[in-house]
């Protein structure tokens, strides 16, 4: 069954405010709930980037249905992958089990704070597979040791532990990433619908278990997706609000990756229109026109879909108004196994 979510977007709404929509969200139906784990809006329109930690452990108190994650967090440079378990033990007890640890390999926007230079895409991926092997060590409740090229743990273990291990999920976009990646974690994040990205990530993941003599025992894994919608019901209204707020999107993520700061996506974006911002993301008062565009997610295999509704200025409103109607018309369109 597809599962559909709701985003918690650290970048544009203030930390009360993302656990009233938690809370609001909850109780309208959604199955998920993610948070974006940032320093940094993307552009300065935005305006906010509460901690994604602590927010999550007042969610998880908050509420008490739906599963919480990640969406993603960067365990190479601005934190070390140790004190990424830790947390992630710890939420998987306040939210007595609900929490994935969704991990990626970042942005320059969001690490340069602390000072470090950033790496090149490869060298991110090396450090994000060692930075993985330390956490899924340290969740299993292992007393870690660990000599590696860019992290060193010594003697580490984790002392409070949910009942059952935190699942972790990398988000990747390609096949280079897939192959790596895949036989590490449990699920897939990934921002663009495509197939490709599922077919390889359930090959890969197979082909890892026959290796290893446990194809028998493979467990299904999750494919978590996202997309922006900007509803409002004048649609004039929400192409300038998705505009306003969503034109760094346009860039795709091998620009946004890379640019340090808020100055430089507003002039990476100088350029997008209203209009093409529209082109790609749903905007105005037609549900229908968004599960349209919700549904190439699940089209491409994807089991699970969070929507990030554009603005905080509407959050309250699409929460009270759209969240239930929106969620029956996707529930009836999407496939039910």
């Amino acid at each position: 069954m597809t599962r559909f979510g709701y985003t918690l977007m650290t970048e544009q709404s203030g930390p009360k405010q993302l656990v009233e929509y938690a809370v609001g969200a909850e109780q309208r139906g959604f199955d998920f709930l993610v948070s974006s784990d940032h320093a940094f809006p993307w552009i300065d329109e935005q305006g906010h980037a509460p901690y994604a930690w602590t927010l999550l452990g007042a969610v998880a108190h908050a509420t008490s249905r739906v599963d919480l994650m990640t969406y993603v967090t960067a365990p190479i440079i601005r934190y070390h992958p140790a004190v990424v378990a830790q947390k992630a033990a710890t939420l998987g007890v306040l939210s007595d089990g609900r929490f994935t640890l969704g991990l990626g390999a970042g942005e320059n926007l969001n690490e340069h704070v602390v000072g470090e230079r950033w790496p090149a895409v490869g060298e991110r991926h090396d450090m994000l597979e060692e930075a993985i092997e330390i956490i899924a060590s340290l969740l299993d409740g292992d007393r870690l040791t660990y000599d590696g090229q860019h992290f060193r743990v010594d003697s580490a273990r984790l002392w409070d532990l949910p009942e059952d291990p935190v699942e972790i999920a990398v988000a990747v976009s390609g096949g280079q990433s897939i192959s790596r990646f895949a036989p590490l974690v449990d699920h897939l994040v990934a921002t663009e619908p495509k197939s490709d990205l599922i077919r390889g990530w359930d090959e890969a993941r197979r082909a890892a278990a026959a290796e290893s003599g446990s194809g028998d025992a493979l467990v299904p894994s999750r494919k978590i997706g996202q997309i922006p919608i900007s509803w409002d019901p004048d649609p004039e209204v929400a192409k300038q609000r998705a505009h306003e707020q969503f034109r760094w999107f346009a860039g795709g993520w091998h620009v946004n990756a890379d640019l340090p700061t808020t100055e430089a996506f507003a002039a990476a974006s100088q350029f997008t229109r209203p209009d093409d911002v529209a082109a790609t993301i749903p905007c105005g008062p037609d549900l229908d026109a968004i599960v349209t565009a919700v549904s190439a997610y699940w089209e491409a295999g994807f089991t699970d879909i969070a929507l990030v509704q554009v603005g905080d200025a509407a959050q309250q409103q699409f929460l009270d108004e759209v969240a239930e109607p929106l969620l029956e018309k996707l529930r009836s369109a999407a496939p039910s196994s």
